[in-house]
């Protein structure tokens, strides 16, 4: 018998009977209204954004919060939705407190309900917005621009390029159709000035807005020895178009740019990071075309005083020249005279010395010919018996190179004919053995022809005295 009793079988629990996927999600529902009844602020940035199509639409937002700067990726991510009739309240009112639309990138404070569909899902229906949270958010933002650019030396270096006197060569960087590039146009064109403008067309609104500008200055870069400054102008627009010229991308391609920037972006109050690191910010288009013309009216004033006082100076300088020039003129036409009396005096002396030296030349030659009449026929006899030698010498040697030519010669023509007639003979043996040859092969043929005729002479004579004795038979 065993010392402890067997366990009893453990029962088999009745399983559970199935849920349909709707009931599950229902479940589901209640369990998320029961636990968060009612709304919650919520930090999160706007990754993706879908606007109403129509009147009374409805705003589908993407909401996320980034991972830390350590990670990648998210940590957080769910749909939300801004009904249309709360849409037209918030957007307009967000908008004007900010200065800026919604639009993705943007980090909000928003009030939110959880809500959870069977068929949808999970979302969360945004209550409202509070302005004042984005306005310090890109507050901060800007600050960090302007601290990095300061970091990086980026912020003053507009500052330290000099700016032309003249400025005439303009880079220009604006929409083709922006109001206020006309305006800066028709401004320079009514000026009494010269003014060379090469525009690089860019999108000057919108989230393209950096990036464009951005790629107009590239296109400028390669060809910076062709331009004086580059101008950045806009026309007008909304406060939400400047917060394209706070990206610290192209605030910092503007401060690093080789040329001085010129910025007119159109906003009278405000003022952007862009403006902060160019070289001169103005207000609009027209104001910078006016600073650029007046800045050669200026220039050309400046120029027109220093010819004047050129001038003045000029007046003066010649006037006490002149004055010293008439003394000098008196002294030298003194002195010339003077000069030329000297010189007459000196040119008598000289033409007497000339006329000595020349005779004392003409006498010492005379005595060099009448030496030169002596020693030249001895020299010629003495040249001539050189030469008679030389010759004698030349013939001598041509006469033995001669004679040794003609015997090699001699030598060359005997042995030559020794070899032909070495050659004649064998010729002439061969020939002689041919003939013997042949008259040896006669001598056989006419043997053979007298054995044959000797052969046939004896059997006749042989057939002869045998005919005879038959005949002297018969008889």
């Amino acid at each position: 018998m065993p010392l402890y009793p067997r366990r009893a079988a453990p029962k088999t629990a009745e399983p559970d009977a199935p849920l349909s996927l709707g009931a599950l999600l229902v479940q589901v529902r209640a369990a998320l209204t029961h636990r968060f009844p009612d709304s919650y602020w919520v930090v999160a940035e706007v990754a993706e954004m879908t606007r109403p199509r129509q009147q009374g639409g409805h705003c589908y937002l993407t909401l996320t919060e980034p991972a830390g700067a350590e990670t990648m990726g998210l940590t957080a991510q769910a749909r939300a939705t801004l009904w249309g009739s709360r849409y037209q309240q918030i957007a307009p009112a967000f908008a004007e407190a900010t200065g800026q639309e919604l639009r993705p990138g943007l980090r909000l404070l928003l009030r939110v309900k959880v809500t959870f569909h069977e068929q949808y899902g999970f979302s969360l229906d945004v209550l409202a917005l509070d302005p004042s949270y984005t306005v310090g958010e890109l507050a901060r933002q800007r600050l960090a621009t302007l601290r990095l650019l300061k970091e990086k030396d980026l912020l003053e270096r507009q500052q330290r390029l000099s700016l032309p006197l003249g400025p005439q060569r303009l880079a220009v960087i604006s929409s083709p159709t922006a109001a206020g590039l006309q305006d800066f146009v028709r401004q320079l064109e009514e000026a009494p000035y010269d003014f060379a403008v090469t525009l690089f067309p860019a999108t000057m609104q919108g989230e393209t807005a950096p990036a464009s500008i951005r790629a107009a200055l590239d296109q400028v870069r390669p060809r910076r020895g062709q331009f004086d400054v580059v101008v950045l102008i806009r026309g007008g627009g909304s406060k939400t178009d400047l917060l394209a010229f706070d990206e610290y991308g192209l605030a910092a391609a503007v401060a690093s740019f080789p040329l001085p920037v010129l910025t007119g972006i159109g906003h009278e109050r405000d003022e952007a990071v862009v403006d902060l690191v160019a070289h001169r910010a103005l207000k609009t288009p027209t104001a910078v075309a006016a600073f650029l013309v007046e800045r050669l009216a200026r220039l050309e004033a400046l120029v027109m005083e220093l010819a004047e006082r050129v001038a003045d100076r000029s007046r003066e300088h010649l006037g006490r020249h002149h004055n010293r020039l008439q003394r000098l003129a008196d002294h030298t036409r003194e002195a010339a005279h003077q000069q030329l009396a000297r010189a007459q005096n000196e040119l008598a002396y000289r033409a007497r010395q000339a006329t000595q030296a020349p005779r004392q030349h003409l006498r010492h030659f005379g005595q060099h010919l009448e030496t030169f009449r002596y020693t030249l026929p001895q020299a010629a006899r003495r040249a001539l018996g050189h030469e008679e030698q030389r010759l004698r010498r030349r013939s001598r040697t041509v006469l033995r190179r001669f004679v040794r030519h003609h015997q090699r010669r001699r030598e060359a023509l005997l042995r030559q004919r020794y070899l032909l007639q070495k050659s004649f003979e064998l010729s002439a043996k061969r020939f002689e053995l041919k003939l013997a040859g042949l008259e040896t092969a006669g001598l056989r043929q006419e043997n053979r022809l007298l054995r044959q005729h000797f052969a046939s002479a004896q059997n006749h004579s042989l057939s002869a005295p045998n005919a005879l004795n038959t005949q002297t038979s018969t008889k």
